[in-house]
């Protein structure tokens, strides 16, 4: 077995958390030999027209990690780092928090490697619609459900949603979620992973007598997830004294104007060169600021056994995918900051998702505060069980999260007969 310091790629941090989780359990050594690989993978390579009539070829992946609950579910990723192997790890996070939060779906995940900020809005059509069909026989409304992920959004659903739809002869807009309205998608899913983290925050700051008014938040990254972030807790009395994208880091002391901050970045292009603030240097060094609640929102691996004993949060709340190394995770479990692991701080767009498909199936559209009513039921419920199993195992949050989450794929497999 690897080291924690060796535990570095994305699959091999996922497998580590789940053999963990599986040895506190007492399962099975097949049923985790089972579960740290992917039910199904699949590569594709698809050429594409481009604007100046040259062709391109490029390379795909769809990966379900476990069916057992359900369909796969899990966000497709444009990005030109995309490997086989980090998807397949964020497929199996997604089975642990789509059973953590008790939805029936399993976990999947896609990603295409390609740069999109390069392609042009008819370029990328083409490449989201070629990507559909190359993977449509894999994919639909009960067996695996699309959602939007790095670099993708709702107008990519748009289209891939058509595509599926013109092959299958009928509507489908069950088959994708992080629709437009227009298309069958959800009230509140915009903001769904900012609004289901701050719900984890709230319970989390609760718990550990830290008032949320005055409270200091950094924020790494600046995207969807953590521009709505910053919005929410500068509502709840926060001070935003630091945010940072991919070009740039900047901080205040007495706090950040968030809707001017975030009117800036939309106007440039990034939070870089913001007036009255002052820039973070190096930019990953955002993360050792001193506050009280940290949000990693930007790629996996930004905290690590180097920076892990600089951290001088009281709370780390995982906005994206697996950024805290396991290494690092110990670091921060034996000098006492809590750390909301990704599967229960971030599920909130998975749960919003399940929402949006079930509204599909049904034919009938939920309003705003009825998504966020549940959202939050849902979340505040996934944090007590995982707080309590915590405290009753003496373990870290993750840990306890993950246990929580294979129990749950274990009994569905059990009752299956596997």
């Amino acid at each position: 077995m690897l080291s924690l310091e060796a535990l570095r790629g994305p699959l091999a941090v996922a497998q580590h958390q789940l053999e963990e989780a599986a040895a506190r359990l007492g399962i099975p050594p097949h049923v985790v030999d089972l579960l740290r690989e992917p039910e199904r993978a699949i590569a594709v390579r698809f050429p594409v027209r481009m604007d100046d009539g040259s062709t391109r070829i490029f390379t795909g992946y769809r990966v379900q990690h476990s069916t057992a609950r359900g369909p796969g579910k899990g966000g497709l990723r444009f990005h030109p780092d995309v490997t086989q192997d980090e998807v397949s790890a964020l497929a199996m996070w997604m089975t642990w928090k789509c059973a953590l939060l008790d939805l029936p779906f399993g976990g999947a995940k896609g990603g295409v490697i390609c740069n999109p900020k390069e392609l042009s809005e008819g370029e990328l059509e083409r490449l989201s619609r070629r990507f559909a069909e190359e993977i449509a026989g894999l994919v639909g409304p009960g067996r695996d459900i699309p959602a939007p992920d790095v670099y993708t959004d709702e107008r990519v659903m748009g289209w891939m949603m058509d595509t599926f739809s013109r092959m299958g002869g009928r509507p489908l807009p069950e088959s994708v979620t992080g629709k437009p309205l227009a298309l069958g998608g959800s009230h509140g899913r915009s903001t769904a992973t900012a609004r289901g983290l701050v719900e984890t925050v709230k319970e989390a700051t609760g718990r550990l007598g830290l008032p949320l008014k005055g409270a200091r938040a950094v924020i790494q990254g600046f995207g969807n997830a953590g521009a709505h972030a910053a919005r929410f807790l500068e509502e709840l009395g926060c001070r935003v004294v630091a945010v940072s994208d991919s070009q740039a880091a900047v901080g205040r002391e007495d706090g950040l104007p968030v809707e001017v901050l975030v009117a800036h970045k939309e106007r440039t292009g990034s939070v870089a060169g913001f007036p009255g603030a002052e820039e973070v240097r190096p930019p990953e060094s955002i993360v050792e600021l001193p506050c009280e609640i940290l949000i990693p929102a930007a790629l996996e691996g930004s905290i690590t056994e180097e920076n892990a004993p600089r951290i001088q949060a009281r709370l780390v709340a995982e906005a994206a995918n697996g950024p805290t190394l396991p290494a690092a995770d110990r670091i921060l479990h034996e000098r006492g900051v809590t750390v909301i692991p990704d599967i229960l701080a971030n599920a909130g767009g998975v749960t919003v998702s399940y929402f949006e498909w079930v509204q599909g199936l049904q034919r009938y559209a939920w309003k705003e505060e009825t998504v966020a009513e549940r959202l939050a039921e849902h979340m505040r419920e996934a944090f007590a069980h995982a707080w309590e199993v915590a405290r009753r195992e003496g373990t870290d949050l993750r840990t306890a999260a993950t246990m929580v989450a294979v129990s749950r794929v274990y009994d569905a497999l059990r009752w299956r007969g596997v």
